[in-house]
């Protein structure tokens, strides 16, 4: 392999575990969130989960300024929503090219280091977990790496371009916490289905190099996150009718759960940010218009920091973001607390 330089052997996932272990006591409250999410998503209670935060965290002490915000509006509404931070360590590229996330690059304007980033990771996840009692929420967007963070994580999001793959989809089936299957580019929601009736499924197969057997994960379920047509302009499919159809196609596959988190960003809103809140409260409006539809749809997906907008990397600007724009503090605060009021 020519164009391939192995430069260093990392360590894999039990050793990074027991270099940067979870007290016994930091296990028992994440146990504890995972027993009040599994709830929300199998209707045993009634409350919707907020997966929210920065479209990727890219610095640990801005991160954990916004978690420690997070974990104060979360007792202002403990009684209808269950908050997870979206604390996303790896970035997609459209193109490849770019900041791929912390875990690639603990510091953005940094040369990548992946052995540090590993590391950098697993920290910020547990340091938000010890500070703010919050367990948080990562895309898996490569499978292998994904036991790095298996004992911290209370919320996994497989993404759109991710959501075909066959490893992602058995990885997903081994998972005991709520993975969400993102619709894909095109929109095409069959391939989302398909995807949630493979991961509630059992499957055999090969994964870090062991033969493996799942038993199914029936908290598998749909990401809503919009789509874009043949020309590349992007299109939504939160409205009335769309949630409407989805769930007449989720129930006809028959499958053990239905669940659906709509993500009010990203196609949906165009990456116009300042819309996630107009469309939190639509996707609610259809909600007490539709029983069925109330019946799965068990919250959203938010892109939100501590400042407006976005900025490029290198200009500095504490608590904003360096990818995708996100709705600042103040408009979050008002955003979850109108949904706690709506619901």
């Amino acid at each position: 392999m020519k164009n391939m330089n192995f430069k260093r052997k990392l360590p894999v996932p039990k050793e990074i575990k027991e270099q940067y272990p979870v007290t016994e006591e930091l296990a028992k409250i994440k146990a504890a969130r995972d027993e009040e999410i599994a709830k929300v998503f199998k209707s045993e209670i009634d409350k919707m989960v907020l997966v929210i935060g920065p479209c990727s965290a890219d610095r640990e002490d801005a991160v954990l300024d916004y978690s420690s915000r997070l974990a104060k509006l979360q007792e202002k509404v403990a009684d209808k929503i269950v908050i997870i931070p979206r604390v996303y360590t790896n970035k997609p590229r459209t193109t490849g090219d770019g900041y791929k996330g912390m875990v690639h690059q603990p510091d953005p304007e940094a040369e990548p280091d992946i052995l540090e980033g590993i590391i950098a990771i697993r920290r910020l996840h547990t340091t938000v977990l010890k500070e703010t009692g919050l367990s948080t929420a990562d895309e898996m967007l490569y499978p292998d790496n994904y036991r790095y963070l298996s004992d911290l994580l209370s919320y996994v999001a497989i993404g759109a371009r991710s959501v075909e793959n066959q490893e992602h989809r058995l990885t997903s089936s081994g998972i005991d916490i709520p993975v969400g299957m993102t619709n894909p580019p095109c929109g095409d929601v069959s391939v989302m289905l398909n995807s949630i009736m493979a991961a509630q499924h059992k499957h055999s197969f090969i994964y870090r190099g062991w033969e493996v057997e799942t038993e199914g994960n029936e908290l598998a379920h749909a990401i809503l996150r919009g789509y874009v047509d043949n020309y590349g302009h992007s299109l939504p499919n939160y409205h009335y009718e769309d949630l409407a159809n989805l769930y007449t196609a989720y129930k006809a596959k028959g499958l053990a759960n239905m669940a659906l988190i709509v993500d009010s960003n990203h196609a949906n809103s165009g990456k116009k940010y300042n819309e996630q809140e107009r469309i939190c409260k639509e996707v609610l409006h259809a909600c007490r218009h539709s029983a069925d539809i109330k019946s799965y749809v068990k919250g959203f997906m938010i892109e939100s920091y501590i400042e407006d907008g976005n900025q490029k990397i290198g200009e500095g600007v504490y608590g904003k973001s360096i990818t995708d724009p996100c709705i600042g503090w103040e408009k979050t605060e008002r955003l979850v607390l109108d949904i706690a009021d709506l619901i």
